[in-house]
């Protein structure tokens, strides 16, 4: 596995982690992508859209576009069991125990 694929699992990780202790377990992806970026993982906006199209492809999280700019993600159950450990997603890391 490459140092891209390392780091594309962490920032889905990240994202589910985020969505999951956000207020209404949602957030738009302005909020993710600087979120993202605080935890030390870079990612512009654009790849964080595209992580965003892969976590709903997956069922982890469910897209809303209220305007063409602009999406919202909500983390599903299942996304937030993926991200609380308690289910495995090939294509996201698995969080340390006790994390």
């Amino acid at each position: 596995m490459s140092y891209s694929d390392f780091h594309d699992q962490h920032v889905r990780l990240t994202m589910l982690r985020l969505l999951a202790g956000a207020p209404g377990y949602s957030a738009n992806d302005s909020v993710l992508t600087d979120a993202v970026n605080a935890m030390g993982l870079i990612c512009t906006r654009d790849q964080a859209r595209t992580h965003l199209g892969w976590l709903d492809e997956q069922r982890l999280v469910t897209l809303l576009k209220p305007t063409p700019t602009l999406t919202v993600a909500t983390i599903t159950e299942r996304g937030n069991d993926v991200a609380a450990g308690r289910s495995i997603v090939a294509g996201v890391q698995r969080p340390s125990p006790g994390s």
